[in-house]
């Protein structure tokens, strides 16, 4: 059933051991700037091109009834991540060295997909992941065999 109304994904959110640390990680890695008037005492935002981009500390589990759902394990599965797209390959890798000064990892170096992207797999300093991504042109047909 199609909507009246057009919906957009206005919001992405991270829970953050440290939310003044993980919002700059972000801020300083790809230029995104502090939406302060969403600041709170558990919150930080960021304007990420013109999705908001936010850190909850660990109070807001509870808050929204997920207290539960907090990840108990010292490493906890990945269930989500997250791609930034990037105009060049040139950027991926220079955004890629910027994630390790700036106390992230390397999950996967840059690479070349099958589907024509330039693309590296990386953690933030919480362990969250995420991709730097750059299409290099129109998708590229699958491989035969590829995934069967």
């Amino acid at each position: 059933m199609k909507s009246s109304s057009r919906v957009r994904l206005a919001y992405v959110n991270l829970f953050a051991q440290d939310i003044e640390r993980l919002s700059l990680f972000y801020m300083t890695l790809f230029g995104f700037e502090e939406i302060v008037g969403h600041r709170s005492p558990i919150y930080r935002c960021v304007d990420a091109g013109g999705i908001e981009f936010g850190f909850n500390a660990g109070k807001a589990y509870e808050l929204l009834q997920l207290g539960q759902r907090r990840p108990r394990d010292a490493e906890p599965p990945v269930t989500a991540f997250f791609t930034f797209e990037a105009g060049s390959i040139a950027e991926v890798d220079a955004l890629v060295a910027r994630v390790v000064e700036l106390g992230g990892s390397v999950v996967k170096a840059p690479y070349t997909t099958y589907y024509n992207a330039h693309q590296a797999v990386l953690a933030d300093p919480e362990g969250n992941v995420f991709r730097i991504n750059h299409r290099m042109g129109p998708r590229a047909p699958l491989p035969a065999g590829r995934f069967t």
